[in-house]
């Protein structure tokens, strides 16, 4: 049961992909990115990673979401046909995509006990990863009886911290270019380029 949930949210991502390269209209492209990082939350939480599954669902599906209707909002919700065929950036997505799949045949097994990632110090007196942080992480180290938030506020505290950053910074960043155009006026890029045409 599980498999086929796990493959339905990639059908729906695969054909939601697909749909956004091809659409034209802005404003639609903008809801569909919405909703593949809200099938991606899900499909995170299917797989057992509740930290990435509320993170995509909260920067990818809100946060960016209202980011880019805020963006739209100023500026204009068609994107103008290109001139010429974009060859390159396909063989550059293609020879990427096709990169990280050869890649990923060197990966352990979804759930294999047998994992580097799960394998311990020797000499460190634990069993396994999986016993010292649900069990010794919580009752001994952080006092916390959530062990997501016990490994995130404390082992992984200044990856959070460069995290939530990065994220403040890009917000910041957005704000910071959207606020000094008038409402409802194109891009100076856009601008440029009708002149150009003329």
């Amino acid at each position: 049961m599980i498999e086929l949930v796990d493959v339905s949210l990639f059908v729906f991502l695969v054909v939601i992909a697909l749909t956004i390269a091809r659409m034209r209209n802005l404003f639609v492209a903008v809801l569909l990115s919405g909703i593949f990082s809200l099938l991606s939350a899900g499909l995170f939480t299917s797989m057992d990673a509740m930290d990435v599954a509320f993170t995509e669902a909260a920067v990818g599906a809100g946060i960016s979401t209202v980011l880019l209707l805020l963006t739209l909002d100023l500026t204009t919700e068609v994107e103008t046909k290109p001139i010429q065929p974009r060859i390159l950036p396909l063989i550059v997505a293609l020879c990427t995509g096709g990169a990280m799949l050869y890649a990923t045949e060197d990966m352990p097994r979804f759930g294999d006990p047998t994992a580097p990632i799960h394998q311990v110090p020797a000499g460190s007196g634990w069993t396994d990863l999986y016993q010292h942080f649900t069990m010794v992480a919580w009752s001994q180290e952080m006092h916390v009886d959530n062990t997501v938030t016990s490994v995130l506020g404390s082992y992984r505290g200044y990856d959070t911290l460069g995290e939530t950053f990065v994220v403040f910074t890009a917000a910041l960043a957005v704000m910071m270019l959207l606020s000094g155009r008038k409402r409802g006026t194109p891009p100076s890029t856009l601008a440029a380029i009708e002149e150009g045409e003329e």
